[in-house]
């Protein structure tokens, strides 16, 4: 399965058959912190948020019971940069969702001032 570009990630924003997974901490996430460099904080539309930390050493059963979603789901992870996501996806693999990393992440997002932002 291939990443996912900006331009298809804005298209499918909002789409019922997939889960947006946040894998940032929770205060990434919530826009409380985050890396100084990002013009705005906060996270992606409609996005679950469960660190990468949280899914470290769990069962598949516990990652399904984290993210929430039914065995066979979309999931699009997303982090920074797109390194934690791109680990995130292997164990999202593994407990049995269809699974792809954005890897240009919150960066490539919060840079365009142009798409929305959800904080809190």
């Amino acid at each position: 399965m291939s990443d996912v570009s900006l331009d298809e990630l804005v298209e499918r924003i909002g789409d019922p058959g997939l889960v947006v997974l946040d894998v940032r901490t929770p205060e990434e996430f919530s826009g409380e912190a985050g890396y100084p460099s990002d013009p705005r904080q906060g996270h992606l539309p409609g996005a679950v948020n469960v660190s990468l930390q949280e899914l470290f050493g769990i069962d598949p059963s516990g990652v399904r019971a984290l993210v929430g979603a039914p065995v066979g789901a979309e999931v699009i992870a997303y982090c920074h940069a797109g390194g934690r996501s791109a680990m995130a996806v292997e164990l999202l693999r593994a407990a049995g969702y269809e699974a792809r990393n954005y890897p240009g992440s919150w960066q490539e997002w919060a840079a365009d001032p142009s798409l929305p932002v959800d904080s809190a």
